[in-house]
Protein backbone atom coordinates (compact mmCIF):
# COMPACT_ATOMS: atom_id res chain seq x y z
CA UNK A 1 0.00 0.00 0.00
CA UNK A 2 0.76 3.17 -0.79
CA UNK A 3 -0.60 6.38 1.16
CA UNK A 4 0.13 9.37 -0.44
CA UNK A 5 -0.07 12.56 1.10
CA UNK A 6 -0.48 15.93 -0.20
CA UNK A 7 -0.63 19.48 0.57
CA UNK A 8 -2.51 21.08 -2.51
CA UNK A 9 -1.91 24.99 -3.36
CA UNK A 10 -5.88 25.87 -4.02
CA UNK A 11 -4.56 28.69 -6.81
CA UNK A 12 -2.20 27.97 -10.18
CA UNK A 13 1.10 30.13 -8.72
CA UNK A 14 1.97 28.22 -5.81
CA UNK A 15 3.91 24.77 -5.89
CA UNK A 16 2.09 21.68 -4.09
CA UNK A 17 3.67 19.58 -0.83
CA UNK A 18 3.68 15.56 -1.68
CA UNK A 19 4.77 13.10 0.22
CA UNK A 20 4.80 9.16 -0.15
CA UNK A 21 4.55 6.65 2.72
CA UNK A 22 5.62 2.74 1.37
CA UNK A 23 3.88 0.04 3.62
CA UNK A 24 5.62 -2.84 3.67
CA UNK A 25 6.34 -5.89 6.23
CA UNK A 26 4.59 -4.12 8.82
CA UNK A 27 6.61 -0.94 8.76
CA UNK A 28 6.13 2.42 7.18
CA UNK A 29 8.90 4.07 4.89
CA UNK A 30 8.50 7.46 3.81
CA UNK A 31 10.41 7.30 0.14
CA UNK A 32 9.94 10.57 -1.02
CA UNK A 33 9.14 14.44 0.10
CA UNK A 34 9.22 17.45 -2.06
CA UNK A 35 7.36 20.00 -3.93
CA UNK A 36 6.44 19.91 -7.26
CA UNK A 37 4.88 23.32 -9.22
CA UNK A 38 1.75 22.84 -11.62
CA UNK A 39 -0.78 20.51 -12.66
CA UNK A 40 1.59 18.27 -14.84
CA UNK A 41 3.90 18.37 -12.63
CA UNK A 42 1.82 16.81 -9.90
CA UNK A 43 0.15 14.60 -11.75
CA UNK A 44 2.80 13.07 -13.12
CA UNK A 45 5.00 12.85 -9.64
CA UNK A 46 1.54 10.47 -8.76
CA UNK A 47 2.08 8.47 -11.43
CA UNK A 48 5.07 7.36 -10.94
CA UNK A 49 4.42 6.93 -6.92
CA UNK A 50 1.70 5.48 -7.22
CA UNK A 51 1.51 3.59 -10.81
CA UNK A 52 -1.47 2.24 -12.59
CA UNK A 53 -2.95 -0.75 -10.32
CA UNK A 54 -0.77 -0.52 -7.52
CA UNK A 55 -3.13 -0.17 -4.42
CA UNK A 56 -2.90 3.49 -3.18
CA UNK A 57 -4.60 5.90 -0.80
CA UNK A 58 -4.30 9.99 -1.63
CA UNK A 59 -5.04 12.38 1.23
CA UNK A 60 -5.47 15.25 0.23
CA UNK A 61 -5.11 18.62 2.06
CA UNK A 62 -7.40 20.82 -0.21
CA UNK A 63 -11.43 21.31 -0.95
CA UNK A 64 -11.32 18.30 -3.51
CA UNK A 65 -15.00 17.69 -4.11
CA UNK A 66 -16.64 21.44 -3.94
CA UNK A 67 -20.08 21.76 -6.22
CA UNK A 68 -20.85 24.92 -4.80
CA UNK A 69 -20.28 28.26 -6.76
CA UNK A 70 -19.72 30.18 -3.42
CA UNK A 71 -19.95 29.94 0.04
CA UNK A 72 -18.84 27.55 2.15
CA UNK A 73 -19.53 23.96 1.95
CA UNK A 74 -21.63 21.79 4.38
CA UNK A 75 -18.15 20.00 5.80
CA UNK A 76 -16.65 23.31 5.88
CA UNK A 77 -19.32 24.57 8.49
CA UNK A 78 -19.20 21.00 10.46
CA UNK A 79 -15.67 21.60 11.06
CA UNK A 80 -16.17 24.98 12.88
CA UNK A 81 -19.16 22.90 14.80
CA UNK A 82 -16.78 20.23 15.73
CA UNK A 83 -13.38 21.71 15.49
CA UNK A 84 -14.36 25.76 16.09
CA UNK A 85 -13.21 26.11 20.05
CA UNK A 86 -9.61 24.89 18.76
CA UNK A 87 -9.31 27.31 15.98
CA UNK A 88 -9.33 24.48 13.79
CA UNK A 89 -11.99 25.27 11.55
CA UNK A 90 -11.99 24.77 7.80
CA UNK A 91 -11.83 27.83 5.67
CA UNK A 92 -14.83 28.29 3.52
CA UNK A 93 -13.92 26.29 0.34
CA UNK A 94 -16.69 27.12 -3.38
CA UNK A 95 -15.34 27.13 -6.97
CA UNK A 96 -14.48 30.92 -7.07
CA UNK A 97 -11.96 30.38 -4.50
CA UNK A 98 -9.96 27.00 -5.71
CA UNK A 99 -11.57 25.13 -8.25
CA UNK A 100 -7.86 23.32 -9.15
CA UNK A 101 -8.57 20.69 -5.98
CA UNK A 102 -11.69 19.49 -7.51
CA UNK A 103 -10.20 19.75 -11.15
CA UNK A 104 -7.49 17.64 -9.99
CA UNK A 105 -9.47 15.01 -8.44
CA UNK A 106 -11.50 14.86 -11.38
CA UNK A 107 -8.41 13.81 -13.51
CA UNK A 108 -7.25 11.18 -10.90
CA UNK A 109 -10.85 9.79 -10.81
CA UNK A 110 -10.62 9.76 -14.80
CA UNK A 111 -7.38 9.31 -15.81
CA UNK A 112 -5.44 7.09 -12.77
CA UNK A 113 -8.46 5.04 -11.55
CA UNK A 114 -8.83 6.91 -8.24
CA UNK A 115 -12.23 6.44 -6.75
CA UNK A 116 -13.69 8.92 -4.02
CA UNK A 117 -14.11 7.57 -0.72
CA UNK A 118 -12.67 6.07 2.38
CA UNK A 119 -13.91 2.16 2.42
CA UNK A 120 -10.89 0.28 2.19
CA UNK A 121 -13.38 -2.78 1.19
CA UNK A 122 -14.66 -0.47 -1.74
CA UNK A 123 -11.45 0.24 -3.81
CA UNK A 124 -7.96 -0.40 -3.66
CA UNK A 125 -7.17 2.96 -5.07
CA UNK A 126 -8.77 6.00 -3.23
CA UNK A 127 -9.11 9.74 -2.86
CA UNK A 128 -9.84 11.28 0.23
CA UNK A 129 -9.70 14.99 1.75
CA UNK A 130 -8.37 15.49 5.05
CA UNK A 131 -7.44 18.75 6.90
CA UNK A 132 -4.22 18.17 8.83
CA UNK A 133 -5.57 21.11 11.83
CA UNK A 134 -8.65 19.16 13.50
CA UNK A 135 -6.25 15.78 13.22
CA UNK A 136 -3.37 17.62 14.94
CA UNK A 137 -5.86 18.67 17.75
CA UNK A 138 -6.64 14.53 18.44
CA UNK A 139 -3.32 13.09 17.75
CA UNK A 140 -1.23 15.52 19.89
CA UNK A 141 -4.55 16.29 22.64
CA UNK A 142 -4.33 20.15 22.32
CA UNK A 143 -6.45 22.77 23.83
CA UNK A 144 -5.58 24.73 20.47
CA UNK A 145 -3.91 24.52 16.77
CA UNK A 146 -0.10 25.12 16.10
CA UNK A 147 -0.15 28.51 14.71
CA UNK A 148 2.80 27.76 12.49
CA UNK A 149 1.37 29.32 9.53
CA UNK A 150 0.58 33.26 10.43
CA UNK A 151 1.92 35.97 12.57
CA UNK A 152 5.42 37.77 12.31
CA UNK A 153 8.64 35.42 11.46
CA UNK A 154 9.93 34.68 14.43
CA UNK A 155 6.56 33.44 16.02
CA UNK A 156 6.23 30.96 12.67
CA UNK A 157 9.68 29.73 13.31
CA UNK A 158 9.05 29.02 16.55
CA UNK A 159 5.92 27.27 15.93
CA UNK A 160 7.17 25.14 13.40
CA UNK A 161 10.05 23.93 15.37
CA UNK A 162 7.11 23.19 18.22
CA UNK A 163 4.95 21.13 15.26
CA UNK A 164 8.42 19.44 14.25
CA UNK A 165 8.66 18.11 17.77
CA UNK A 166 5.14 17.41 18.45
CA UNK A 167 4.83 15.28 15.33
CA UNK A 168 8.53 13.57 16.40
CA UNK A 169 6.96 12.45 19.70
CA UNK A 170 3.83 11.64 18.07
CA UNK A 171 5.85 8.99 15.65
CA UNK A 172 7.63 7.28 19.03
CA UNK A 173 3.94 6.93 20.72
CA UNK A 174 1.31 6.55 18.09
CA UNK A 175 3.17 5.37 14.65
CA UNK A 176 6.22 3.06 15.50
CA UNK A 177 6.03 1.36 12.58
CA UNK A 178 7.60 4.69 10.66
CA UNK A 179 11.34 4.45 10.03
CA UNK A 180 12.94 7.56 11.21
CA UNK A 181 15.07 7.11 8.18
CA UNK A 182 17.58 10.15 6.88
CA UNK A 183 14.80 11.38 4.93
CA UNK A 184 12.32 11.68 7.65
CA UNK A 185 14.71 13.45 10.17
CA UNK A 186 15.96 15.62 7.90
CA UNK A 187 12.52 17.07 7.39
CA UNK A 188 11.91 16.98 10.97
CA UNK A 189 14.69 19.28 12.30
CA UNK A 190 14.57 21.30 8.63
CA UNK A 191 14.27 25.34 9.38
CA UNK A 192 11.47 27.05 8.58
CA UNK A 193 10.90 27.66 5.10
CA UNK A 194 7.63 27.93 2.57
CA UNK A 195 8.69 24.38 0.84
CA UNK A 196 9.64 22.96 4.60
CA UNK A 197 6.19 23.45 5.89
CA UNK A 198 4.30 22.22 2.74
CA UNK A 199 6.71 19.36 2.68
CA UNK A 200 5.67 18.36 6.86
CA UNK A 201 2.02 18.66 5.95
CA UNK A 202 2.32 16.43 3.05
CA UNK A 203 3.97 13.87 5.21
CA UNK A 204 1.32 14.50 8.21
CA UNK A 205 -1.49 14.10 5.59
CA UNK A 206 0.26 10.77 4.89
CA UNK A 207 0.14 9.60 8.64
CA UNK A 208 -3.14 10.21 8.75
CA UNK A 209 -3.92 7.84 6.12
CA UNK A 210 -1.54 5.80 8.05
CA UNK A 211 -4.26 5.66 10.74
CA UNK A 212 -7.15 5.02 8.70
CA UNK A 213 -5.44 2.10 7.62
CA UNK A 214 -4.14 0.49 9.97
CA UNK A 215 -7.52 1.07 12.01
CA UNK A 216 -9.31 -0.04 8.64
CA UNK A 217 -11.58 3.04 9.06
CA UNK A 218 -12.90 1.60 12.76
CA UNK A 219 -10.80 4.92 13.80
CA UNK A 220 -11.86 7.64 11.81
CA UNK A 221 -14.87 10.02 11.97
CA UNK A 222 -15.83 10.84 8.52
CA UNK A 223 -17.62 14.91 7.98
CA UNK A 224 -19.72 15.53 5.09
CA UNK A 225 -20.57 13.29 2.18
CA UNK A 226 -19.21 12.50 -1.43
CA UNK A 227 -22.19 14.91 -2.83
CA UNK A 228 -20.93 18.17 -1.31
CA UNK A 229 -17.31 17.13 0.51
CA UNK A 230 -15.97 15.39 2.94
CA UNK A 231 -13.02 14.99 5.70
CA UNK A 232 -11.43 11.95 7.27
CA UNK A 233 -10.46 12.97 10.84
CA UNK A 234 -8.65 10.53 12.88
CA UNK A 235 -11.00 9.44 16.38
Amino acid sequence: MRLIGLDLAWGERNPDGVALLRLSGGSACLEDSRVVRGDEALLEWIHQAAPPGEPALILADGPIVCPNRTGARPVDRETHRHFGRYHAGCHPSNQERCSRPSRLAQTLISRHGFQLGWDLTEATRLLAEVYPHPAMIRFFELNQIVKYKRGPAPAQRREFRRLQSLITSCLARRFPEVILDSLLLTLLKAPRTKAAEDRLDAFFCALIGLHHVRHLGQQTQVLGDRETGFLLVPR
